[in-house]
């Protein structure tokens, strides 16, 4: 079992970090991008106006009519603009000279002269005022134009969008990172507990053989078949070792008999169904030359997990667990399905999530690693294929075949 998850996660924060970077860029200069052309336009209808005005003062006609630069040019700025003389005076006594910009009615004239010179001065520092001439050469007004406020607001969208976009990224990288915290904890107290499990079940048989030792010790026959029993608790004892030796490392995979590796596991199981007070029959089904592609130790220690979980579905007394092989050229396909109580739809995709467990007991790693060991290390797929309430479930698990 290759721990790759440290590396790849850096790999993909960083990712996600960059990606994070170019689309904040990205908005930022698209935005200023837009503000740009929209600062121009306003820039263009000032000159429109400005070239309007120079008209109407170098026509020698006067009947000219001013109408459409009226209703056309001036009316629909919306924009603060500022009318004044060559030397930026303006007149205070007409207020026409000064649009779109909200004025403090309690001002005196020296607070206001001061406040429209402040004014000018700003707007000048960000565009450069617009000067309307007589005969190209005096200077009659200067048209000084401020942003307006779709600019403004535009301006600091951004920022704002950025600033909103940051905290969500924060809040969620810290939240992601409590919660794979707790589930990293979770996982260590959970192979713990697996690992007591594991060697809870033969060290408990091998306890129950010596006992049966100390009774059957004079009778040769019986301590013979104690001795192969325990034979077989010490052997399941060297396998649960080697499992958890392989948990960090990449297993061998070698070209095995499906049906013959499935007997293995059946054969321990159905010697000790008896000390579960349930009858329960165990069958397999198919081609016994179909082979694949595993690691033995590994594989059955994912059909030992189908199993149990089978074991604890059934409620009652009796029941039934059978184990379905078909091959092809390309695939294998394992089938364990039992009569059990079932599983609920939506509860389908929490089975394999490492800590999720129904049993009282249990602490939910059993389906984790054999999902990890079947999809990690062999390239195969396990998933529920069928289960309803009541009606028991379907594993299936697909292999590549030899």
């Amino acid at each position: 079992m290759k721990m790759t998850g440290g590396p790849a996660s850096v790999n993909l924060k960083i990712i996600l970090l960059l990606t994070a970077v170019l689309i904040a860029f990205g908005t930022l200069y698209y935005t200023q991008a837009l503000v740009s052309k929209l600062q121009e336009k306003e820039r263009q209808i000032v000159e429109l106006y400005a070239k309007g005005i120079e008209y109407v003062a170098n026509t020698t006609n006067p009947d000219v009519d001013i109408t459409f630069l009226f209703d056309n040019i001036i009316k629909p700025i919306d924009f603060p603009i500022i009318l004044s003389d060559a030397d930026n005076n303006v007149n205070f006594f007409n207020r026409t000279d000064i649009r779109n910009i909200e004025l403090d009615t309690s001002m005196n004239s020296r607070q206001f002269k001061t406040f429209i010179t402040q004014l000018i001065n700003e707007m000048d520092a960000t565009h450069s005022p617009i000067e309307v001439t007589y005969e190209d050469s005096i200077i009659l007004t200067r048209i000084h134009y401020g942003d307006s406020e779709h600019i403004k607001q535009l301006r600091f969208y951004p920022y704002i969008q950025l600033l909103i976009a940051a905290m969500f990224i924060v809040l969620g990288y810290v939240g992601f990172s409590n919660i794979k915290r707790s589930e990293q904890g979770n996982i260590w107290v959970g192979m713990a507990k697996e690992t007591a499990h594991q060697f809870g079940t033969p060290i408990s048989s091998l306890m129950g053989w010596l006992e049966m030792l100390k009774i059957h010790y004079k009778d040769p026959i019986k301590v013979l078949d104690i001795s192969e029993e325990v034979s077989s608790d010490v052997e399941k004892l060297n396998k649960i070792t080697y499992r958890f030796s392989k948990i960090g490392s990449k297993p061998e995979l070698t070209k095995k008999y499906v049906i013959a590796e499935l007997k293995q596991v059946t054969n321990y199981f159905e010697r000790r169904l008896p000390q579960t007070g349930k009858s329960v029959e165990l069958k397999i089904v198919g081609d016994e030359k179909v082979c694949a592609k595993i690691n033995s130790e590994l594989f059955e220690w994912v059909i030992e997990n189908l199993i149990k979980n089978a074991l604890d579905a059934i409620e009652g007394t009796k029941g039934k667990i059978e184990i379905e092989v078909n091959g092809t050229r390309k695939l294998v396909e394992i089938e364990v399905t039992d009569s059990g109580k079932g599983i609920e739809m939506k509860r389908r995709k929490d089975v394999f999530r490492p800590g999720y467990s129904t049993k009282k007991r249990g602490w939910g790693l059993g389906l984790s690693l054999s999902k990890r060991i079947i999809e990690g290390y062999h390239g195969g797929k396990i998933f529920v294929k069928s289960s309803a309430p009541g009606e028991g479930t379907t594993f299936k698990i697909i292999l590549n075949s030899c």
